[in-house]
């Protein structure tokens, strides 16, 4: 599942031999990249185990079991006895299992769950400043556990707020848990009282400039920010107008609310054909300083993070060599 395979015979100039090579290099660490378009699940489904075992959607990287938004709170006792039922069961595979908590108290109910171990992390809600220190509380770090913290408070409005989140973030010691940050467009669209009409994306919406300031902040910092979730289920175009741009934002990773987005959203992921052969030839050990491949100015030293972004997406997308 590491990588979508497609037609290389159109590849020229060795790049063939090249992807290949790096496919069939050990997997690097578990990167955001490698969560696709993740499907929220209310933990409180009763095929919750058909979905964590991968038999019901057998083409799904990633899964995140919500006890938060996604169920009310007269059903949060008994989602999580199912959760309790679940996890000792859960076998290993290629499915990356996240639990997102309805506040710092059920966290710490979760992390002293028999099973919790088989779990690759947890998204945190209502994320910001003023929450992390309730994290921090109840965190414990035994497992190893991924970190997605979600971006979704009104601080995020605040330029000053999320630059501090982010210094925080750093002297926590929870940055190297930290697998990416989630931004919870719509939360943050309810709390400017908009919701985006039909045919538009996010970034028709105020939330552009939010978004921007964002990976402004967080990206030069080394942390990876995913997309907002788009809630139309009947315009698969508009979505994938959306994942375009959400690429040229630099976000990676979409929450999908059902999986029919799923296929829109990584086929979108998959790498055009001249982005890899540049790619390729930025990072290659002996790339001039400046050069011209695909009709476009290459300078490795610019674009040597934007190549290594490429690659890894490459990797586990696949190519799609009829985009140019």
């Amino acid at each position: 599942m590491s990588v979508i395979p497609v037609d290389f015979r159109a590849l020229q100039h060795g790049d063939l031999d090249n992807l290949t090579a790096e496919c069939q290099e050990s997997q690097p660490a578990l990167s955001a990249i490698h969560l696709g378009a993740s499907l929220y699940v209310p933990a409180s489904r009763p095929d919750l185990a058909a979905v964590a075992s991968s038999s019901k959607f057998p083409e799904l990287r990633s899964v995140i079991f919500c006890t938060e938004d996604a169920i009310h709170e007269r059903d949060l006792e008994a989602a999580l006895i199912h959760l309790a039922a679940l996890l000792p069961e859960l076998k290993s595979g290629p499915l990356l299992r996240f639990i997102r908590p309805r506040s710092p108290a059920v966290l710490r109910r979760l992390l002293r769950m028999e099973g919790i171990e088989r779990i690759h992390g947890f998204a945190l809600p209502k994320f910001g400043p003023n929450t992390l220190s309730d994290w921090l509380r109840v965190w414990d770090d035994r497992h190893s556990h991924y970190l997605l913290p979600i971006l979704e408070t009104a601080e995020v409005f605040d330029h000053r707020k999320m630059e501090l989140l982010r210094d925080r973030l750093e002297d926590s010691g929870l940055s190297e848990q930290v697998l990416g940050l989630r931004i919870g467009g719509n939360d943050l669209l309810g709390l400017l009282g908009i919701r985006r009409g039909r045919g538009a994306t996010i970034y028709d919406t105020p939330l552009r400039g939010v978004i921007a300031d964002l990976v402004c902040i967080f990206h030069p910092a080394g942390y990876r920010l995913s997309a907002p979730v788009f809630e139309r289920l009947d315009m698969p175009e508009v979505l994938a107008r959306e994942v375009e741009a959400d690429l040229q934002y630099g976000l990676i990773g979409k929450t999908a609310i059902h999986p029919a987005q799923i296929p829109v959203i990584e086929a979108l992921y998959r790498v055009c054909r001249d982005d890899y052969e540049m790619a390729s030839a930025v990072l290659a050990p002996d790339a001039a300083a400046v050069f011209k491949r695909c009709r476009t100015f290459c300078e490795p030293a610019t674009h040597r993070r934007w190549a290594a972004g490429v690659l890894e997406r490459a990797r586990v997308f696949g190519v799609d060599v009829g985009c140019n």
